[in-house]
């Protein structure tokens, strides 16, 4: 396999997402990212493991649908997005700074 440079990385990746349900998943080694559209399992594994320095165990992909938005007399679509839910191995942790 080829090691991914940090745009390859970087484009696989857009965000880790931080709310109250990521923080309670982070007792459990699992965190969330935003990745990209046509992101597969393999890619996401490997810009976690190369970016992070970190084991990964397992991913979990899902779509999250755009919704309808309005203002004023205006309406339009959000578009959707792909987010990731990457458990890592025992004794791996993402450190905070890593993640800014």
């Amino acid at each position: 396999m080829a090691v991914l440079n940090d745009a390859e990385r970087l484009g696989v990746l857009r965000g880790l997402r931080v709310t109250e349900k990521s923080e309670t998943l982070r007792r459990n080694r699992q965190y969330v990212f935003k990745v990209r559209r046509d992101a597969g399992k393999r890619s996401i594994k490997r810009a976690v493991e190369e970016g992070f320095d970190v084991q990964v165990e397992s991913v979990h992909v899902l779509n999250v649908k755009g919704k309808n938005r309005r203002f004023r007399n205006v309406s339009g679509r959000i578009s959707g997005w792909k987010k990731a839910y990457v458990t890592l191995k025992p004794d791996n942790v993402i450190e905070h700074a890593s993640m800014e």
